[in-house]
């Protein structure tokens, strides 16, 4: 168990503390509490003005820093998910993945320090990380949101960025005694035409019910929500740059790679591709509540999703080749080729793949939980909760290869070895690109499919919780209660990789030949607009195609070691699957916390004060299955272990490895109440969030060499990383207009980040010390001797030390013009801007040179903006949302993190109301059709440059 230090921070704010109870020393020992809810004088308003004081409402009598979106705010505007709808909130925006919100930032971090609960209870996640995809949520089954910027003790911990609550509807809260909600639209996209095969139309269907029974003693809530909806993009993705050749003839180039300065850096390739499919979304909620007495409710709940996505990406794969490429014409960026004449030497392996790949994606997300609530007495309270929250995700990405043949008819096809690449990137715009084989790519008699291969992976996440927490009402002149409370939960997380491969990707195999197509197979696909002067290729019917190539039924995936080394018999494997053992296992997360916190609600003088100050001590308990190479040595522990079709490896030992530690989070939250209208809030807080789930995984391995006897290892995750940490501090200016028709928010916030997740080389590790199993000595296979072994390399992920600060300014305005005359009484105006900046860099090499770049998820400029008119039955608006460039992962790429440009969105939305219970409406989301544009650290290295269309949705509203 960690020891309890006190920090400067934790000084600071019981200092804080001590200040107002001398303040307070003189005064008399009741004190009469501000009663600002009561005072506020309620303008009734309709429609998305209505929604928009709703929550400046919930943001104003909250206890911390915060933003909140109303019930009516999610039902008024119609957003795919609660993606969506948190990118409207200030200090907040989207990472988009094929042309849809899923990821959000938190002024400027990333998803992995974004804690979510629903209804109070964490959530784990379908990404194999902690960061919940939050396009599984729909926003018509959600009754509520916030985000909290400033934590509190009783609040679970986990988020340095911020924390997302999300509440599902508790139906006696209700005002009405049934409620009945139906929502249909149908949904169109408007680049599906451009994409062969495509869906172009889809729908969104929901409705929901509330009613109150037994004399409002029993409520019950049920809702539906169904999303069908095209998923298309077409793309340009630059790869990146891995090798390096001297183009140009010059010597001692500068900045050129550090073994051979005279070498530029050159890139793998690039890709040309339509993606298409379909998105299937369906979300179930269900609540009951009974609350037999008034001082007792018991609460039930249930929140199942379903996301089903089967989607396809066909066109042409470059592959430049490499070293063995020769370059002609060679354009430069620095020291980067960012154009040239490549062609294949004689032992090169410049091509051009047309790809035929299929991906699907099954996720599942269930949420259950029981809450208990007592008030025991007129000052206590008492609340039990327990719960369930379970993901499930199975990705099966399925690729298919295809070649161009001199000739397909061929008995034995040769491989056309005549590639002749023309390209030229062109920043953020398109490239020129040109190809000698292009009029092959769509004919039959010189296109053969020559691989098929399918690499899923296999997550599943469970956490069950149970939470118990007590509320004390005071008789003290400036502490209005105290609470506390504890909480135990216990994760597992597992991950299951598993392979199947025929044929070769670079050439025809004799061993596993070729599949000649037929026309039934295939269709010729032209490209359409902005891409229209890329060559045709063929479209390949995958189904039709592997019934052709494996008549007897494709083999499934299994988990393999192949032919790798250790192996007793491979069965006739000619490849080193171990990966898939070695990727796969569980992690283990066992956490229990617990905190004190005191209310505040005094007085300074006249001016009333409110909020809370408290601890929370977090034990953590974390560890991860590992299969450690000790080389088949009896003596340490090894062990034949059997893969799933039964091929057994000697070398390794199966272990569990892991840490404890323990935590302590202190937390100050103050608002003060400068006059009815106006307020001040300062928070101060120690924070935390843990590592991405996957990254705890063990992979790690450590081997000595036969020869020398050095030990080296390598883990890309480690089961010993510990959280990132945080010193955080908020002061947030709010001013409400009069009657309750808008406000001016000012804040600004400073974060101390302790360290960050690096992969680094340590070099003289001590493996034993740290408890891998490796030998003392070692046999050298030539001459027999015992060799002593010696501490080498060890490449791990670790919590660097070179933390830093993240600070930024908002600032929101929020008004509803109801002081102007008739019709211009139903204008209004809802906008924020986030400036928010950062020390911390990490540097990337994937454009080449060695260049910075910034924290991923951080954007400088975000903006939000909405225009929003009513005028009787009828309503519109207009919302831009804006991002300056940022950093974050790569569409289509795994694990590639590169620069963002900025992008604009635009979305638009008109309804009309018929009659109190039936409104038709109108959205168009993308208006503008922005793209998703990055780049490799250089605005001239190409990244991605990605088009998904507009989306325009068409229906109904029904209620009563």
């Amino acid at each position: 168990m960690g020891k309890f230090k006190l920090s400067a921070l934790m000084l600071a704010m019981f200092a804080a503390s001590s200040v107002l109870a001398a303040v307070e020393s003189d005064a008399q020992s009741t004190v009469k509490k501000p009663q600002l809810e009561e005072d506020l004088e309620v303008i009734e308003v309709r429609g998305f003005s209505r929604s928009l004081i709703q929550s400046l409402n919930q943001k104003r009598f909250t206890d911390m820093v915060s933003e909140q979106l109303s019930a009516d705010d999610l039902g008024a505007l119609p957003d795919v998910s609660m993606a969506d709808a948190l990118t409207r909130l200030p200090g907040i925006s989207a990472v988009r993945t094929g042309g849809q919100a899923a990821e959000i930032n938190i002024r400027g971090m990333s998803g992995g320090f974004v804690f979510s609960t629903l209804n109070g209870r964490e959530q784990v996640s379908t990404s194999g990380s902690r960061s919940i995809e939050f396009d599984q949520y729909p926003s018509e089954l959600i009754s509520s949101a916030a985000v909290y910027k400033s934590p509190k003790a009783s609040l679970i911990e986990g988020g340095v960025a911020g924390t997302v609550e999300l509440q599902t509807a508790s139906p006696l809260d209700n005002d009405q005694q049934h409620k009945f909600v139906v929502n249909a639209r149908g949904m169109y996209n408007d680049r599906a035409s451009e994409v062969n095969d495509a869906t172009e139309f889809g729908d969104r269907i929901s409705f929901s019910y509330q009613g109150k029974y037994l004399d409002d003693t029993l409520g019950v809530a049920l809702g539906y929500a169904r999303l069908f909806q095209p998923s298309v993009a077409t793309q340009f993705i630059g790869l990146a740059y891995n090798d390096n050749k001297d183009v140009d003839g010059v010597a001692n180039d500068t900045n050129g790679p550090e073994l051979k300065p005279e070498n530029e850096y050159i890139s793998e390739g690039f890709e040309l591709q339509h993606l298409g499919g379909e998105e299937t979304r369906n979300g179930y909620m269900a609540a009951i509540e009974w609350a037999p007495v008034d001082n007792f409710k018991l609460k039930g709940d249930v929140f199942l999703s379903r996301f089903d996505t089967e989607s396809f990406a066909r066109g042409l794969r470059v592959k430049l080749g490499g070293p063995t490429a020769t370059y002609t014409n060679a354009q430069l960026e620095g020291n980067s080729v960012v154009g040239a004449s490549v062609n294949r030497t004689s032992k090169g392996y410049t091509r051009v793949e047309i790809v035929n790949d299929d991906n699907q994606d099954f996720d599942e997300v269930d949420s259950y939980g029981v809450n208990a609530d007592w008030q025991v007495t007129e000052r206590l309270n008492v609340n039990v909760d327990v719960s369930l929250s379970r993901a499930k995700s199975n990705f099966r990405n399925g690729l298919l290869w295809a070649l161009v043949a001199e000739d397909a008819s061929a008995e034995e096809p040769v491989l056309d070895k005549n590639v002749s690449i023309n390209y030229q990137l062109n920043g953020l715009n398109l490239p020129d690109v040109g190809f000698n084989q292009a009029a092959a790519f769509s004919d039959i008699d010189r296109v053969m499919v020559s691989k098929y291969g399918i690499y899923p992976y296999q997550n599943e996440d469970e956490v069950s919780a149970y939470r118990l927490d007590f509320k004390y009402e005071l008789n003290n002149s400036w502490f209005s209660s105290v609470e506390f409370g504890a909480r135990y939960s216990d994760r597992e997380y597992s991950n299951n990789r598993s392979v199947f491969e025929y044929g070769n990707d670079g050439d025809f195999s004799v061993s596993e030949p070729p599949l000649r197509l037929t026309n039934d197979m295939v269709n010729v696909v032209d490209w359409e607009g902005d891409f229209s002067y890329f060559p045709s290729y063929l479209a390949i019917d995958l189904d039709k195609a592997l019934n052709a190539w494996f008549p007897e039924g494709a083999p499934e995936p299994v988990k393999t070691w192949g032919n790798a080394d250790g192996v007793v018999d491979s069965q006739g494997y000619t490849t080193n699957y171990s990966w898939t053992m070695l990727q796969s296992g569980s992690v283990y997360e066992e956490v229990l916390s617990a905190y004190a916190m005191l209310n505040i609600n005094t007085e300074i003088g006249t001016m009333p004060v409110l909020g809370n100050i408290g601890i929370r001590r977090v034990d953590t308990d974390q560890s991860a299955t590992i299969l450690e190479n000790v080389n088949g040595d009896l003596s340490l522990g090894a062990q034949n272990i059997t893969d799933s079709i039964g091929i057994i490896n000697k070398n390794y030992l199966p272990n569990v490895l892991g840490t404890t530690y323990t935590d302590y989070l202190p937390s100050l939250n103050l608002n003060f109440q400068l006059t009815d209208n106006t307020q001040l809030r300062f928070a101060a807080a120690k924070v935390m969030s843990r590592p991405p789930i996957n990254r705890l995984a063990g992979d790690a391995s450590a081997q000595a060499d036969k020869t020398s006897g050095k030990i080296n290892g390598s883990s890309t995750n480690n089961p010993f990383l510990k959280p990132f940490y945080a010193d955080q501090y908020d002061i947030s200016y709010e001013h409400y207009f009069d009657e309750s028709d808008g406000a001016l928010v000012i804040a600004g916030f400073y974060k101390n980040i302790d360290s960050f997740i690096d992969t680094i080389a340590i070099e003289g590790f001590d493996f034993k010390g740290n408890g891998f199993n490796v030998p003392d000595y070692i046999e050298n296979p030539v001459s027999g001797e015992q060799v002593a072994t010696t501490n080498g390399t060890y490449t791990t992920a670790v919590n660097n030390a070179n933390g830093g600060y993240i600070r930024g300014i908002e600032l929101a305005y929020t008004q509803v013009f109801s002081f102007l005359p008739a019709p211009f009484d139903g204008l209004g105006f809802n906008g924020s801007y986030s400036y928010t900046e950062s020390e911390v860099e990490s540097i990337t090499s994937l454009g080449g040179e060695t260049v910075t770049q910034g924290l991923p998820g951080l954007s400088k400029n975000v903006l939000n903006g909405t225009l929003f008119y009513s005028l009787d039955n009828f309503e519109t608006r207009l919302n831009v949302r804006y991002r300056s460039d940022f950093v974050s992962e790569q569409v289509a790429i795994n694990e590639q993190v590169v620069n963002f440009d900025a992008e604009t969105v635009v979305d638009f939305q008109t309804s009309y109301q018929f009659t109190d219970s039936f409104g038709m409406l109108l959205q168009v989301n993308n208006l503008t059709d922005e793209p998703t544009q990055s780049y490799f650290g250089n605005e001239n290295i190409t990244g991605t440059t990605q088009y998904f269309g507009r989306q325009v949705y068409l229906g109904f509203t029904y209620s009563h």
